[in-house]
C-alpha cells in the first residue's frame, strides 16, 4: 500500500511543470542549509542548540550560507539539471558549485567571522551541505528516476480496450497488467447490465460508443476476448471494430484455451481465417477413427497443404503406423521433423516413416507398399498450380492422372482397405488441364472400382474421391501470394474484379476428407460444402486492412496499397462449381455431400489412357487437347471467364 501511495506521488511530481520543480529542489536546498547550520553547531559544541530559541545563534550563520549559496547555485545552472538523470556529470556540477561556495562561506565565517559563530563553522558546514545535497540527488535519481521510467513506458505502450468483459477478458487483462506489456484502459462490451461498472478496477464501456473512445482515450488497439461467440456474430463485431480504424487482435478459440490460463503470449494477429472461417462442427468421432486408429495409414504429397495437415490429423486418432511418402526431400524433412515433436510432445510413440519417391514410379511403391503394408491411403500428391499445369501440361497430366493410376493399381494388388483422392472443383467443367487432368484421376478411380466389382462382384479396395474448393494459406492460394505483395509494398494484383472462389480452412477441409472416406462404399464422389463463395477483390481488401492498412483507389488515392488488375490467366474461370451434374445427395454429416458422376467402362477409359500416355510421351500438345476434350466433360480450353 505504502508503495502504491509513493508511486502515486512521484506520478504526480513527475506531472509537474519545470519551473515548479525547480522551485521545490530550490525550497529543498533552502531547508537542507538550514540543517546542515544546525548540524555542524551540533558537531562543533557537542550539544543540540534549539532551532526555538529567541536569540538563535545559528541564525546570522544561515542567512549568510543562504545568501551566499543561492545565487551560486543558480548562476552555475545546478537547477537547469534533470535531477531524475543524476549521475557522475551532475555530482562534479555540484561539487563544483559548493566548492566555490565553501570558498566565499569559509572566507566569511572563519577569516572575517560572525558574532556569535564558531570559526570552523566555516569549514563543516559547506562538506556537510555537499553530503546532504548530494544524497537528494541521488534519491531523487533513484526514486522519480524509476517512475519515469515507468510513465515513459506505459505512455509508448499499445493502449488497449479489452472487448469482452467476460471471465476470459478479466484474465487478460490481469496477464497485461502483469506483463506490462500493454496499457489496458478499460472494458467494451454488448450487456447494458455491465456498461458503467468497472472490472479490476477498469471501467467497462458500451461497445457502441467506441468511435468515441478511440479519441478520447487515444486507444490504438482492440484485443477481442470472444472465444464462445459464433462466428457470425464475431465476423460482425470484427467489422464493426475494424470500421473505427483501430488495430484488433483476438484470442484463441475456447477450444484452444481450454488447456490452461490465459497469457499474453495467446494475443495474436487476426487473419484472413477469423473473417472466412465458419463455426465448427462437432466432428463424428467414429468416422475420424474408422480408417485410421491402430491401421497403417500412407499418405501421398504427404509435404503438401493439405498432405501436411491430414498427417497432423490422423496421427492425432492412433493409427499403428504412419507413412510419409513424399517427392520433396525438403517438405519431407520439415513435416517429418514436426511430426516427431508432436509425437513425442504426446507421448503417443507412433512409428513415422518417410518415404522419397515419386507417385509415378510404379516400382517404388511396390517396395513401399510390400514392406509398410499400407491399410489406408490418402493420395493428395498433385500438380494444382493452374498456369504452371497450363505450361508444362504433359508433367502436369502425368502426374495427376497417371500417378493417380499408379498409386490405385498397386494399392488394388496390394489389398489396401481404402484409398481416397484428395479433388479439387476445378475438376467440374474444366477451363484449364490442371482441373481435367483431376477430373481424370476421378475417373480412374471410377472405372477402376467399378471394373473390380464388375469381375468380383466384391472390392477389398474402396475408392473414392473428395472435391472441394481453394483452402485457405495453402501453398497455391492466393492468400500467400497477396501477404507477400502487401509485404513488399504493393500492389495487389487480381486477375479480375468479378473472380469468385470458394474458401475452407486447412484444418477443416482436412477433418472433413478423413469422415467423407470413412462413409465410402465404392466409386462414391464426395462435396464439400465450401458455404459462401468469396469475390477475391473483397479477399484482398480483407487482407490489407488486416495488415493495418488501406486501398488506395478512387475514393481513397492516398491510400497504402492499390489493387491492379492484371487480367484472367490462361485457364482461369471466374466462378468454380462443385457439381457436373445437379443431384448431390445429403450425408449424414451437414458438410459433406454425394455426387453421382457419370464416368466411361474401365475397358474403353483404359484405351483411351493408352493414348493419353503415347501423346504425352511425344509431347502432342493438339492430340493432348483432343483427347482430354473427348474424355473431360465441359472442358473448354482457354476459355476464360466461361462458367
Amino acid at each position: 500500500m505504502k508503495s502504491l501511495s509513493s508511486n502515486r506521488f512521484a506520478q504526480i511530481l513527475l506531472g509537474l511543470s519545470r519551473p515548479v520543480k525547480r522551485l521545490i529542489a530550490l525550497a529543498i536546498d533552502v531547508i537542507l542549509i538550514g540543517f546542515t547550520v544546525w548540524l555542524s553547531f551540533y558537531l562543533r559544541l557537542g550539544e543540540w542548540v534549539s532551532p526555538l530559541a529567541i536569540e538563535w545563534q545559528p541564525l546570522s550563520a544561515f542567512w549568510a550560507s543562504l545568501l551566499i549559496a543561492v545565487p551560486i547555485f543558480i548562476i552555475t545552472g545546478l537547477y537547469r539539471n534533470i535531477f531524475r538523470f543524476s549521475g557522475l556529470p551532475v555530482l562534479m556540477a555540484l561539487l563544483r558549485a559548493i566548492g566555490i561556495y565553501g570558498f566565499f562561506y569559509a572566507i566569511l565565517i572563519t577569516v572575517v567571522g560572525l558574532v556569535g559563530v564558531p570559526r570552523t563553522i566555516g569549514l563543516i558546514q559547506p562538506v556537510l551541505l555537499f553530503l546532504t545535497v548530494a544524497a537528494s540527488r541521488v534519491f531523487v535519481a533513484f526514486w522519480l528516476g524509476g517512475g519515469y521510467r515507468a510513465k515513459l513506458k506505459r505512455t509508448n505502450l499499445p493502449r488497449v480496450l479489452i472487448y469482452g468483459a467476460g471471465t476470459t477478458g478479466r484474465q487478460l487483462a490481469s496477464a497485461l497488467r502483469q506483463g506490462h506489456q500493454m496499457n489496458v484502459l478499460g472494458f467494451l462490451d454488448d450487456d447494458s447490465r455491465l456498461v458503467g461498472n468497472a472490472l479490476n478496477g477498469h471501467p467497462i464501456f458500451s461497445a457502441s460508443a467506441l468511435e468515441e473512445l478511440i479519441q478520447r482515450l487515444n486507444i490504438t488497439d482492440v484485443l477481442l476476448a470472444l472465444p464462445s461467440v459464433n462466428r457470425k456474430r464475431r465476423n460482425d463485431i470484427i467489422s464493426y471494430v475494424r470500421s473505427c480504424k483501430v488495430h484488433v487482435r483476438t484470442l484463441p478459440s475456447m477450444t484452444d484455451l481450454a488447456k490452461g490460463n490465459i497469457s499474453v503470449s495467446d494475443i495474436r494477429e487476426l487473419d484472413i481465417e477469423d473473417l472466412l472461417g465458419r463455426d465448427p462442427v462437432e466432428p463424428n468421432a467414429a468416422l475420424l477413427q474408422k480408417n485410421i486408429t491402430n491401421k497403417v495409414v500412407l499418405v501421398t504429397g504427404a509435404g503438401g497443404s493439405i498432405g501436411s495437415e491430414l498427417c497432423r490429423q490422423i496421427l492425432m486418432e492412433g493409427p499403428a503406423k504412419l507413412v510419409l511418402f513424399e517427392q520433396g526431400e525438403f517438405n519431407l524433412y520439415r513435416l517429418h521433423q514436426e511430426l516427431l515433436a508432436l509425437n513425442e510432445k504426446l507421448n503417443l510413440n507412433i512409428p513415422l516413416i518417410p518415404v522419397l519417391g515419386s507417385v509415378r514410379d510404379e516400382g517404388r511403391l511396390r517396395e513401399v507398399f510390400s514392406k509398410e503394408n499400407p491399410q489406408t491411403i490418402y493420395h493428395a500428391a498433385a500438380y494444382k498450380h493452374v498456369p504452371l499445369v497450363e505450361e508444362n501440361p504433359v508433367e502436369g497430366i502425368l502426374n495427376n492422372v497417371f500417378g493417380t493410376l499408379a498409386v490405385a493399381r498397386v494399392a488394388a494388388e496390394s489389398g489396401v482397405e481404402s484409398f481416397t483422392l484428395i479433388s479439387t472443383d476445378k475438376a467440374v467443367r474444366p477451363t484449364n488441364v490442371m482441373g481435367a487432368s483431376k477430373r481424370l484421376a476421378e475417373m480412374v478411380l471410377q472405372a477402376l472400382a467399378g471394373e473390380i466389382v464388375a469381375k468380383t462382384n466384391s472390392s477389398k479396395t474402396i475408392f473414392s474421391m473428395v472435391r472441394f474448393g481453394n483452402v485457405l494459406d495453402s501453398s497455391g492460394s492466393v492468400v500467400p501470394r497477396f501477404k507477400q505483395q502487401i509485404a513488399q509494398g504493393g500492389p495487389v494484383t487480381l486477375t479480375h474484379p468479378e473472380v469468385t472462389r470458394y474458401f475452407m480452412t486447412i484444418p477443416e477441409a482436412a477433418q472433413l476428407v478423413i469422415q467423407a472416406s470413412a462413409m465410402a462404399t465404392g466409386g462414391d464422389v464426395f462435396l464439400l460444402d465450401m458455404g459462401e463463395p468469396v469475390k477475391i477483390m473483397e479477399l484482398a481488401r480483407r487482407i490489407i486492412e488486416l495488415s493495418g492498412l488501406t486501398v488506395s483507389d478512387g475514393e481513397n488515392p492516398n491510400g497504402d496499397i492499390e489493387i491492379e488488375i492484371i487480367g484472367l490467366r490462361p485457364g482461369e474461370k471466374l466462378y468454380e462449381e462443385l457439381l457436373i451434374s445437379d443431384n448431390p445427395l445429403a450425408t449424414d454429416n451437414e458438410r459433406i455431400m454425394k455426387a453421382h458422376e457419370d464416368y466411361l467402362p474401365w475397358p474403353v477409359f483404359c484405351e483411351k489412357l493408352s493414348s493419353l500416355e503415347k501423346y504425352c510421351s511425344l509431347n502432342d500438345r493438339q492430340k493432348i487437347e483432343a483427347v482430354l476434350k473427348e474424355l473431360v466433360s465441359g472442358y473448354i480450353p482457354d476459355a476464360k471467364g466461361v462458367l
